[in-house]
């Protein structure tokens, strides 16, 4: 079985994941919500979050490029630009 590779991010789905790793409704989770003062994120949601991300689409996040990761739209263009340099 050969593993896709994912070489671009469809936000709804991003959105949808997030909703659920933080146990909020989709609708909260807004291109621009700001995740620890809007949607109550802490760093153990924050590595949740993180995790999540990684698996499914297959990329590493350094802890430096996880504190600019804040809303919704930061998330989408960091893993944007993940995929573009894993697919290289």
């Amino acid at each position: 079985m050969t593993e896709q590779i994912i070489t671009a991010v469809d936000k709804e789905e991003l959105r949808t994941l997030i909703a659920v790793t933080l146990d909020v409704d989709v609708a909260e989770v807004t291109d621009e919500a700001h995740f620890v003062e809007d949607l109550g994120v802490d760093s153990l949601m924050a590595l949740e979050i993180t995790v999540n991300l990684e698996k499914k689409y297959q990329v590493r996040i350094d802890e430096s490029e996880v504190a600019g990761v804040t809303t919704l739209e930061s998330t989408y263009a960091l893993l944007g630009e993940l995929l573009r340099k894993a697919a290289g």
